[in-house]
């Protein structure tokens, strides 16, 4: 699995290094670090910021790649992971405290999400890098389902030993269409046992999963889409939080997009964005 990690220096960068290392080891193959720089006169910095990224990484893997490009952060890095044929992309989020703000300007990251060529991770939050517990968030709008996208184009970052809950939440709004209101109230076990749906893609997603080492768990939160996979990757304390999205056209388009956007601004883990 071919990875590239971006950074344009610290404090930032230190949480995308950290991170990407423990994925890179899972890969089998040195990652590439990029920076992007505004000018030439810039490379200076580069390098500096560069040899610093080498000698965190040297413990863990001591073949880094590096790359500098000059241009508009999200373009450049964009355009190197297109001709690179990366795999994965790796990226950091400055800080901002207007969530307001972050929400409707967007960022490198969420411009970089929206026109990737690959799957994209933000890292963020207080991370050690290690993946054990996983926080899959699929919505059952999307064919394949998520989970089955993340296992074909990601297989690397699994290595058997995680703690994998797939995490369906049921509102008004999201629920299959003759959706019973009794299954709005029902946990996953029970959506399984009645077969409906949302039951059957857990029950899809739980086979998948079934490998040595991988403990999966279905789970079922009730309410607004946004407010309980925040709530849930807060009270889990995981490791990754993964959600889907994609380029339809129209209304679902707008719609899909912006409660993935919401996501990514507010949740304060290590999240993968995987079209």
């Amino acid at each position: 699995m071919r990875i590239l990690m971006s950074t344009r220096g610290w404090p930032y960068a230190e949480v995308v290094l950290r991170f990407g290392a423990q994925i890179s080891y899972r890969a089998g193959e040195p990652p590439t670090v990029l920076v992007v720089i505004n000018r030439e006169e810039d490379r200076p910095r580069a390098d500096s910021i560069l040899a610093r990224a080498r000698e965190l990484l040297k413990p863990a893997i001591p073949d880094v790649r590096t790359r500098i490009r000059i241009g508009h952060p999200a373009e450049e890095i964009i355009r190197e992971a297109e001709e690179g044929h990366y795999d994965l992309l790796i990226v950091g989020e400055r800080k901002q405290r207007n969530l307001v703000a972050r929400i409707l300007q967007g960022s490198t990251a969420a411009h970089v999400v929206e026109h990737a060529p690959c799957p994209v991770i933000i890292a963020k939050g207080e991370t050690t890098g290690r993946i054990r517990r996983i926080l899959l968030c699929e919505s059952g709008a999307q064919r394949p389902s998520l989970l089955t996208r993340f296992t074909a184009q990601l297989t690397g970052l699994i290595e058997g030993e995680e703690d994998i809950t797939v995490l369906h939440v049921m509102s008004q709004m999201s629920a299959w269409p003759g959706t019973r209101g009794k299954n709005l109230r029902a946990n996953a076990e029970e959506l399984i046992e009645e077969h409906t749906p949302e039951g059957e893609l857990l029950e899809q997603d739980i086979h998948l999963l079934e490998r040595p080492g991988i403990v999966p768990h279905p789970k079922v939160r009730h309410g607004l889409v946004v407010d309980e996979i925040l709530a849930e990757a807060q009270s889990g304390d995981y490791d990754l939080v993964v959600i889907g999205a994609h380029r339809s056209e129209g209304w679902r388009r707008i719609l899909l997009d912006d409660l993935a956007h919401q996501i990514m601004v507010q949740v304060n883990r290590p999240i993968l964005v995987v079209r």
